[in-house]
C-alpha cells in the first residue's frame, strides 16, 4: 500500500484499517440476517411439497377421520380462546412467507382461554381436542382468519357459530403452525400449486437483495475531517460557533468596569479631555482646572462662554436604558423594571428567576442571580447588574 502523506503521519493508514473493519462487520451482520430468511423460504418450499400428511398419522387420537381425510399435523399444548365481544375478521387468504417480529405468549384484549388440550391439522379441518370435548374449524365454513402479529393466537370465524374463537400456542411452534394450516386451506380449495409458486417467487426477490461485499477504503480516501471527533457535524458547529460568539462579545458591550463612554461634543464646542479651561476674559489667561472640579467664577466683562462639554453617563458597558442600570456596581436588581428586557437581551423563562439580576457569559441576562443554576446554558455569570 503506498503512502499519500508527504509527512509520513499513519493516521490516513489508521483511518482505512479502522473503516475496513467497521464495512466488514456491518456487512457480515446484513448477510448473517440475509441468510437466515433464505434459509427459512427453502424450508417452507421443501415442506409446501412435501407436507401431504396421512390417515395413519391420527392413530390413537379421540377424532374420527372422514375417508379422504389425512392428518398434516398435530400441536400439543394447544389452549382454546375466544373472544368477549364480536368482530369482523378479515377473510383466509394463501399469502405466506411475510417474516413476523418475535411472538409471545399473551392474550390480546377482549380474550379469553376457554379450555386447554390439542390441535389437529387435517386437510379439511382444524380440530382442538380439550379437556372439556371437541371444537372444529371447518375450512369450507371458515369466513375470518387472523393470525396476531405480536402474540401466538390465531383467531377464526365460521358460519355456524356466533362467537369467534381460536387457538393460543407455545411462540416456537406459532410460525410453523400458521404455515401448515395455509397449507391445509390450500388443500380445501385445490390450490397448493399457487403456494407453491409464491414462495418461488419470494425466494427469487429475496435473491436480488442479497447484500454485495464493500470496496476497500484506502488511505487516499482518508479527509481531515476524520481527525475531528465528530467528523463534518463537529466542523460546522465549530464554524456557526466561530461567527456566533464574535457578534455575542461585540453586543454585550466592553467587559472593563472602569471604562468611560467618550462624550460628543456639540458643535462649537472645545474637544472634552482630561482638563477644562475657564472661559477666556479680557486681561486673563487659561487655568487648567480638574475635571469634576467646581467652576472658576466669571470674570467681569469677559466674553460670553462656550457650551460646556456634557458628562458621559455612568454605565460601565451596560447598554443605554432609562432604568439607571449599569455593572459599575451598586445595589443588586432584585425587582426590575417591566421594560428591562425591552433593553437588555434576556434569557428564555426570564421572569421564572428568583434571584437578582446578573448578565451571563454569552451577554444574556438573568433574575437567577445567587443560584448554582444561573445562567447554566449560558456560560456562567460574567457579572452583576447594578442600579
Amino acid at each position: 500500500m503506498a503512502r499519500t502523506d508527504s509527512t509520513g503521519s499513519t493516521w490516513r493508514y489508521r483511518w482505512a484499517r479502522r473503516q475496513n473493519e467497521r464495512r466488514l462487520r456491518l456487512f457480515r451482520s446484513a448477510e448473517g440476517g440475509w441468510r437466515r430468511r433464505d434459509d427459512e423460504l427453502r424450508r417452507l418450499r421443501t415442506l409446501a411439497e412435501q407436507c401431504q400428511g396421512s390417515a395413519t398419522a391420527g392413530d390413537g387420537l379421540p377424532l374420527e377421520l372422514a375417508p379422504d381425510e389425512v392428518v398434516l399435523r398435530v400441536v400439543p399444548a394447544a389452549q382454546l380462546v375466544e373472544m368477549r365481544h364480536n368482530a369482523v375478521l378479515p377473510a383466509p387468504d394463501l399469502t405466506v412467507g411475510t417474516p413476523t417480529g418475535r411472538l409471545r405468549r399473551r392474550l390480546p384484549d377482549g380474550v379469553r382461554v376457554t379450555d386447554a388440550g390439542m390441535a389437529v391439522i387435517t386437510n379439511r379441518r382444524l380440530v382442538l381436542l380439550g379437556g372439556r370435548g371437541r371444537r372444529d374449524w371447518a375450512y369450507g365454513r371458515m369466513t375470518g382468519l387472523a393470525h396476531d402479529p405480536h402474540a401466538s393466537v390465531t383467531l377464526i370465524q365460521v358460519l355456524d357459530r356466533r362467537r369467534t374463537s381460536g387457538v393460543l400456542l407455545r411462540p416456537d411452534v406459532a410460525a410453523e403452525f400458521r404455515f401448515v394450516l395455509t397449507l391445509a386451506f390450500a388443500d380445501a380449495i385445490e390450490q397448493r400449486q399457487a403456494v407453491i409458486d409464491q414462495l418461488d417467487e419470494l425466494i427469487d426477490e429475496h435473491a436480488r437483495l442479497r447484500p454485495s461485499r464493500p470496496g476497500i477504503a484506502t488511505p487516499g480516501q482518508a479527509r481531515l475531517l476524520t481527525l475531528i471527533p465528530g467528523g463534518r457535524r463537529t466542523a460546522v458547529v465549530a464554524a456557526a460557533l466561530a461567527v456566533m460568539v464574535p457578534v455575542a462579545l461585540a453586543n454585550s458591550g466592553p467587559s472593563d468596569p472602569t471604562s468611560t463612554e467618550t462624550a460628543v461634543a456639540a458643535p462649537g464646542a472645545p474637544a472634552a479631555t482630561g482638563t477644562s479651561t475657564t472661559p477666556r476674559s479680557t486681561g486673563t489667561s487659561k487655568t487648567p482646572r480638574p475635571t469634576g472640579s467646581a467652576p472658576a467664577p466669571r470674570a467681569t466683562g469677559s466674553a460670553k462662554p462656550g457650551s460646556a462639554s456634557p458628562k458621559p453617563e455612568r454605565r460601565c458597558g451596560a447598554p443605554e436604558n432609562p432604568m439607571g442600570y449599569d455593572f459599575c456596581g451598586g445595589e443588586r436588581v432584585r425587582e426590575p423594571a417591566r421594560e428591562v428586557c425591552d433593553h437588555f437581551d434576556c434569557v428564555p423563562g426570564f421572569w421564572e428567576g428568583r434571584g437578582y439580576l446578573v448578565q451571563c457569559e454569552n451577554g444574556k441576562v438573568s433574575l437567577a442571580g445567587g443560584s448554582p443554576r444561573a445562567c447554566g446554558l449560558h456560560g456562567g455569570v460574567r457579572r452583576t447588574v447594578t442600579t
